[in-house]
């Protein structure tokens, strides 16, 4: 990334039709370019669409760079260095074989990761390894290691209560087939309540990064997916798996439940998801053309603006969802600890009922569910809070605010009480041009500008793009303190 002390942030540039970008590991980069406040863009660049560091994948070209004959033959090497070792056929093949092992010859390698067929045990003899059991073996996310790199392949895993809920509702609302992107506790609960057959089969078909999920699931059961450019790792094969479960035949409906990781980028994210709609609407009849897929994206409630802006269709819901393995996001705790996570879905919402049991309560002005401290305002006309506590209405902001939020005369809006006062927020309007009439998006200038200044060459450093900034040295009181020095210009 190029050294400017006039620097906004990152964007990402969106896969333009016959564009071709390189390709990492992960799959096709993503093009990004560097945002400033004048207006001038910086140089952009292809690195990782699924790791922020560089640590993980260490993939950077500039957009313009030629790259030589040698360089990409050695990038070929590593991206074949760190593909499976095997196919997904020889792993449902394997599969199919350890399902018919007796009890006492199951085991699982817990260093590798592995199921292990008796001729390999000898081999891994000097690893922890572990018996198997068939209920372990019908949930393979609690036999597998969680993966925790919060920069890429982070994985948090639904509690049974927020994986109950999901599927309830979905069997309610007449779903009958899930496609679950990055969800693999949604497939686990949905194949085991198929086995009680006490309600009608659902299908599922799992989309994840991990790859080891294929060792458990069959060919038309899962695929190797990244979600943040679309790609499946097994090409056409595993493509043609996603249009044929899209099909919704003999009246079975298609939704799709996706749970990306929060450390993701939005816009992504969203052009990966309207790609499966688009999917999926090429399979249904031709009047149903402008009918969007049904979807439930699972994220922090505090990306509600970056979500709408991208796709407008969605509404946010109240229902908190908790994690197993998260320190942080669990139901049940009080104010500010409470789980962030929401549902933003383009179910209409008075359809999407919330349990009463666990404080969710019944707005007939709003017509849907809501926290039971979520109160209406008749100013607003809405149920207005967003993270589950009872917000308070501020008549000089015309909204309501956060409880702990309080009006500031100087800024002529609400804010922490230690907040730093400044009539001019970089927010408020376009960081291109400097009007407070519209954001960068919809600058009239933004087309215009074309790149003319890259800087120093000696200071662009790449791979510092999707690093964190570096935390204040002296620690303050709140985080508007802390984001007033980021944005204060560096001497």
């Amino acid at each position: 990334m190029e050294a400017n002390s006039d620097s906004v942030g990152i964007d990402v540039v969106l896969p333009e039709e016959g564009r071709t970008a390189p390709c990492c590991p992960h799959g096709p980069t993503l093009l990004f370019e560097k945002v400033g406040k004048g207006g001038n863009n910086g140089r952009r660049f292809y690195a990782c669409s699924a790791c922020r560091d560089r640590k993980d994948c260490s993939f950077f070209q500039w957009e313009d760079e030629k790259v030589s004959e040698a360089r990409m033959l050695a990038r070929e090497a590593e991206m074949q260095s760190k593909m499976p070792g095997l196919t997904r056929q020889d792993y449902c093949n394997r599969f199919l074989k350890y399902a018919s092992l007796p009890l006492h010859e199951k085991r699982f390698c817990e260093d590798c990761q592995i199921l292990l067929l008796p001729a390999e045990h000898g081999a891994h003899s000097a690893h922890r390894t572990a018996p198997v059991t068939a209920a372990q073996l019908r949930r393979p996310s609690v036999l597998l290691r969680p993966l925790y790199n919060k920069k890429s392949n982070a994985q948090y895993l639904f509690t049974d209560r927020s994986a109950h809920f999901l599927l309830d509702t979905l069997a309610g609302l007449g779903y009958r087939k899930v496609l679950c992107v990055g969800t693999p506790r949604l497939q686990e609960l949905i194949k085991l309540r198929n086995l009680e057959q006490k309600q009608e089969p659902m299908q599922s078909l799992l989309l994840d990064i991990d790859f080891r999920y294929a060792q458990f699931y069959s060919l038309d059961e899962f695929c190797h997916y990244n979600m943040f450019n679309h790609h499946f790792f097994g090409g056409e094969a595993s493509s043609a798996v996603l249009d044929a479960f899209l099909r919704e035949l003999d009246g079975k409906k298609v939704i799709m439940v996706a749970d990306p990781p929060f450390g993701g980028l939005v816009k992504p994210l969203a052009n990966s998801f309207s790609l499966i709609s688009q999917t999926w609407r090429k399979q249904q009849n031709p009047g149903d053309s402008n009918v969007d897929m049904p979807i439930i994206w699972i994220f922090p409630y505090f990306f509600e603006p970056r979500i709408l802006e991208c796709l407008p269709s969605l509404t946010m819901l109240d229902y908190q969802v908790d994690y197993d393995n998260h320190p942080l996001y669990k139901h049940g705790k009080t104010g500010r600890k409470q789980s962030p996570v929401r549902l933003f879905t383009n179910i209409p919402p008075n359809l999407v009922v919330l349990p009463k049991e666990e404080g969710y309560r019944f707005c007939s002005i709003c017509q849907r569910h809501v926290c039971s401290l979520n109160k209406h305002c008749n100013k607003c006309n809405l149920c207005p809070s967003k993270d589950g506590r009872e917000w308070k209405h501020c008549s000089a902001c015309g909204k309501c605010v956060k409880p702990s939020w309080r009006h500031c005369v100087s800024c002529d809006r609400c804010a922490l009480p230690d907040h730093p006062c400044s009539r001019a927020h970089p927010e408020d309007g376009c960081f291109g041009c400097g009007s407070l009439e519209h954001k960068r998006k919809a600058c009239p200038l933004r087309d215009a500008r074309r790149r003319n200044s890259y800087g120093p060459k000696a200071k662009r450093r790449g791979g510092k793009a999707f690093q964190q900034p570096p935390k204040p040295e002296a620690k303050k009181k709140s985080g508007a303190a802390r984001r007033a020095k980021k944005r204060a210009p560096t001497l």
